[in-house]
């Protein structure tokens, strides 16, 4: 299958609202996240080789960053019927195996995914304080096989700006990593 990259909804586009159970059926929402000073609201999935290949990494930016006040939180849209491997119990299995400190949700709708234009697993989106979009694209340019090493040097660089309080300048490219699968009849008019 080839790689998509994400649609880089504009800077500045606040953070739509969400209301998505993680595995264990709590709900979140945005307002679970207002008292951070930033969030990372990240598309991800079990089965992506994209994925696959960052996520050890991922979860140690996120607990580094985290320790740091910015909120971290992860979105699964996949159509579990057609992948069941992106099915919750196996994003709970997931989440524990490499130690995720965020949530990691089941939009089973695809809906949330549609309202923040995701194309992509991974896509990044880092928002300010105030919610609104100062970041959206590539964790690094490690891709699997192309032998440069995962650092989430991009996401870490406008983590880093953003909390010396500086405008977040990291060059913005577009993650590449493995459609959204989305349901029969579901897929947006971006897809």
């Amino acid at each position: 299958m080839p790689a998509v990259p994400s649609l880089m909804l504009p800077l500045g586009t606040p953070a739509p609202d969400f209301d998505l159970p993680d595995p264990s059926g709590r709900r979140w929402t945005l307002a679970d996240f207002e008292d951070a000073p930033g969030l990372v609201v990240m598309f991800l999935c079990n089965h992506c080789p994209f994925v696959v290949h960052i996520r050890e990494k991922l979860a140690e930016v996120a607990r580094e960053y985290g320790k740091k006040g910015i909120a971290f939180v992860a979105i699964n849209p996949n159509d579990i019927e057609s992948f069941p491997d992106d099915a919750p119990d196996k994003m709970a299995e997931v989440a524990r195996e490499f130690g995720f400190t965020f949530p990691y949700l089941f939009d089973e709708s695809q809906e949330t995914a549609k309202k923040y234009r995701a194309a992509c697993t991974p896509d990044f989106f880092f928002f300010d304080r105030d919610r609104k979009l100062i970041y959206r694209g590539q964790f690094d340019e490690s891709r699997p096989g192309n032998g440069v090493p995962v650092t989430g040097s991009h996401l870490k660089a406008a983590m880093d700006a953003f909390l010396a309080g500086e405008p977040v300048t990291v060059e913005q490219l577009p993650s590449i990593g493995c459609n959204i699968k989305w349901k029969k009849g579901n897929e947006p008019d971006y897809a």
